[in-house]
């Protein structure tokens, strides 16, 4: 309750990681923002936490963002794999779902400032989408989910980008207002202390990949957290028991991110 009061009196950003499905714990925030009257003067975010952050700001409720989101609950929808380029997942099917929702509305169209992470790829360096880019949201989000090898890279006026997450996983660094909530879904609640025992050893090879990126992306965010000049205000929801393709626990991964604050 002591964030509650101090978001009441303090303009806030409003910062959300990348996470694959654990992104969708990002819901439950949501829905007790909304609860509280909280209302964010900012939002950030890197891939799925861009895309849950533009329906916000554009004004759909937490209700109808999950009713949007819902259709990543089933793969079939939105998973077209590539049998060419750099990515085995050809994103035309989630573009289409993403043009339905915002047209062509750009960065600067939406009711709440939006601020989307990506990287560029020649550079390596972070790209902060933003409005006054003249970038539409459509765009943004496709290069902010750009999972290298996974996600086809998002070319934008001659220049190819990746997901945030290579650069900044839990977008604080570019927060303007004086206090930042940063919802970290891949935080220290993320881990599971035990080995893979699996009676595969493929599938314990996988889990210990996916353990080991989180673990990077986490010392990334520990950095970063040392970086910032405005206060921080870190909700992590316990994700440990679901992959980052947990797509359809969406009931349950929403039920995590509800009551942290």
């Amino acid at each position: 309750m002591s964030i509650v009061k101090e978001l009441q009196n303090t303009p806030f950003s409003l910062a959300l990681s990348g996470g694959g499905a654990l992104g969708f714990a990002h819901l439950g925030v949501l829905s007790d923002l909304e609860k509280y009257n909280l209302t964010p003067s900012e939002i950030l975010g890197t891939s799925m936490g861009g895309i849950i952050g533009a329906l916000y700001s554009i004004g759909l409720t937490e209700k109808e963002i999950t009713e949007v989101v819902s259709e990543f609950a089933s793969i079939t929808r939105w998973v077209k794999f590539s049998f060419g380029g750099n990515a085995i997942i050809d994103t035309h099917r989630v573009e289409k779902i993403f043009k339905f929702i915002f047209g062509s509305k750009k960065l600067d169209e939406t009711k709440i400032p939006l601020k989307i992470i990506a990287t560029e790829f020649k550079t390596s360096k972070k790209r902060v989408f933003k409005s006054g880019d003249n970038i539409k949201i459509v765009d943004a989000l496709l290069a902010t989910m750009a999972i290298p090898g996974i996600f086809k890279e998002h070319e934008i006026n001659n220049n190819i980008y990746l997901d945030g997450f290579l650069c900044e996983n839990l977008p604080i660094l570019e927060a303007s207002m004086p206090i930042t909530l940063a919802v970290d879904v891949l935080g220290v609640n993320s881990f599971d202390t035990t080995l893979p025992n699996n009676f595969f050893k493929t599938q314990n090879v996988l889990e210990m990949f996916e353990k080991s990126l989180r673990t990077l992306i986490y010392n990334q965010t520990q950095t970063n957290l040392k970086l910032v000049n405005n206060k921080v205000l870190v909700v992590e929801p316990t994700t440990k028991e679901y992959k980052t393709f947990s797509f359809h626990k969406i009931k349950e991964l929403r039920e995590s991110g509800l009551n942290l604050f």
